[in-house]
Parts: C-alpha cells; structure tokens; sequence
C-alpha cells in the first residue's frame, strides 16, 4: 500500500472546533439558526429556515476542511473577468483536509418508519467523519481521528431526524452535547459556497481515483466562479458541479515529474465520456443515477501541476466558459427606444 501522505498527529476535530463555535457565536451576523436537541447536540441551519449567506458558507467550507484549508471569495478586477465573483481555496495538507476531512463520503440514511415520516438520506463531510471511520477510505488513508467534539456537515434540505443524529454519536463515539451538525441546501448560498469550494477536494478525489500514490501531493490551490444558487434543487446541483466541471482550476505541487506529466494529462474533466453537456442535464439523461455518470467527470477544467523534482509545471483542460454563461446569464430587458442600459 503506498506510504500515508498523512500527519496522524494532527486532529482535524480539534483544528476545526473554533470554526464550529464562531459559527454559534457569530449566527445572527451570520443569518444561520442555531438550536439544540434535548440531549445538547448543536444543529445550524445555514439554509432551510434560515437565510444564510457568502461569509456562513466561507466558514462552513474551512470547517468541511477541518481547519486546514484558506477560503475566501474574491471580486474579479482584470478588464474581462471569467465571472465577477470566484471562490479561492488553498491548502499545505491538501490530502488530510480534502479526503481525511472535506470529502462528502458518509452515507446517512433513515427508512420512512425510523423517521415516522419521509425518509432521510444524506452524505456526511466534514471532520467527524475521521472519528466514525465508517469509509474504506480511511483505511487506504491509514488516518483516524482521536477527540472529544466532532462537526459534520450535511447537504440536505432537512434537519437530520433522531434517528440518524444517534447514529452519528455511535459512530463517532460523542457526547451528545460534543457534536455539531450543519445543513446546507445546496439551492442555499451558503450551501453553493461550500460545494463549489471543493474544486481542490474534487481534483484529490479524481487523483486518488487514478491510483496515484497520495504521498505524492504536497500543496493544493484551486479557484471557480460562485454563481448564484438556482431555486430547484437539481438545477442548484447542476450550477455548483458546472461550476468546477467547466470553471474550475487547480495547481498541485507534487514530487515527481513523471506524476506532474500523468496529472495535467489525465485529471481534467474534459477526458470524461459525459463531459460537454450541463451536469443538470447529463444527471437529469441518467434517471438522476450519479453511479451512472462516468466518474472521470468529477474533476475540475483546468489544471496545473509542479514537479518539485523538475522545477517544470504542466498544463491541462480549459476552461469553458461559453457553457457557463449559457446557464447562468439572464438576458436584460431593453430600455425604452430599445436602448440596452449600460
């Protein structure tokens, strides 16, 4: 098995717990909801009830990325920007924070009758994922974590019933009162901020899927547009997996120069057999089955790789803007005289 890329003495719970208690501290700046169960467990709504917004979204990614990732959103200055607002993200533990912590990889689900009502599904990220270690994942990573409080975050248009938040204290070995859990819709703001400040995590997953050897990356910056959330679910899906698909770029540093050539050769999304169309519509052409889109998609347009060896940076994908702009531009109203307003 190739050796662990990562640092076991490090706690991406205890990195993260800050974040999770500014959130708490900070809700009604924030516009995020926080209220507790009967046994203490914390519960934000960052997008169900509760408006939310850019900053929540900001700290929930670097809380996704249990505390080991920079996220900021800037305004595009050059004279032709590729979209007005972009999200940045950059991390020194790119493996650690994007598949130990930020990885939506945790199944949780809950039939009609554990509920007593509809039932429930949602992929957990975040750092208590490390604590439950329910994930093959974690075993190919050799990383477990160890603490006391945990926070995950969930990608769903509901507050997880009982049922499921039992299960996540089993699993991570909690006090009630030690976990945090935060739902971001994605048709929320916050929750298109978080899923588009994947696009480094999506370039991880993707290397990892091409069987390369994770010690092998060493930094990882990325950035993407943030469009603004569509009010039905798939097509807000759509935009923040367009986002990174055809807008996102990545630069890894890594050792070798034979993995820099493999990496900007094979990891943008342009090499997958469904790449080209909107992700609203190839999900939509599948009968809403993500199991049935070739996985060589999920990764961002353009990339850059450093060989720290070489001292040689490699170049591949492009970014397609003229998709974008088909799904995310409205056409404005003319003016009176049919004059276009500046």
């Amino acid at each position: 098995m190739p050796s662990s890329p990562l640092a076991p003495e490090l706690s991406v719970n205890a990195l993260s717990e800050r974040i999770a208690l500014r959130l708490v501290n900070d809700a009604a700046r924030l516009r995020i909801a926080v209220s507790r169960t009967a046994d203490g467990t914390v519960i934000i709504d960052a997008g169900i009830d509760a408006m939310g917004g850019i900053e929540a979204g900001v700290l929930i990614a670097r809380l996704c990325m249990g505390g080991l990732g920079r996220v900021a959103v800037r305004m595009a200055t050059d004279a032709n920007p590729l979209w007005p607002s972009m999200i940045e993200v950059h991390t020194s533990s790119p493996v650690l924070a994007c598949l130990g912590s930020q990885y939506a990889g945790w199944s949780l689900s809950a039939t009609k009758e554990q509920t007593g009502g509809k039932k429930f599904f949602s992929l957990g990220s975040g750092p208590a994922r490390a604590l439950a270690g329910k994930e093959t994942l974690f075993d190919e990573l050799g990383y477990h974590d160890r603490h006391d409080s945990g926070a995950l975050v969930l990608e769903v248009d509901r507050l997880p019933p009982p049922v499921v938040i039992d299960k996540i204290l089993r699993d991570c070995a909690l006090a009630p009162d030690k976990l945090t859990l935060v739902v971001t819709p994605t048709h929320s703001v916050a929750g298109t901020v978080q899923v588009v400040a994947r696009v480094v995590e999506v370039a991880l997953h993707k290397t990892h899927v091409l069987g390369v050897d994770l010690s092998e990356i060493i930094e990882g910056s990325g950035s993407a547009p943030l469009p603004p959330p569509a009010p039905e679910a798939t097509q807000a899906m759509g935009r923040t997996n367009d986002a990174i698909l055809y807008g996102g770029r990545v630069h890894l540093s890594v050792k070798s120069d034979a993995v820099a050539r493999r990496l900007a050769a094979e990891l943008p999304s342009s090499n997958a057999r469904d790449y080209g169309r909107p992700f609203a519509d190839i999900f939509t052409s599948f009968n809403y089955d993500f199991y049935q889109i070739d996985p060589a998609l999920f990764a961002p347009a353009e990339v850059w790789v450093s060989s720290l060896e070489s001292g040689a940076t490699y170049h591949g994908g492009k970014i397609d803007m003229a998709l974008l702009d088909a799904q995310w531009s409205g056409t404005l109203a003319p003016h009176a005289g049919g004059v276009q307003p500046p």
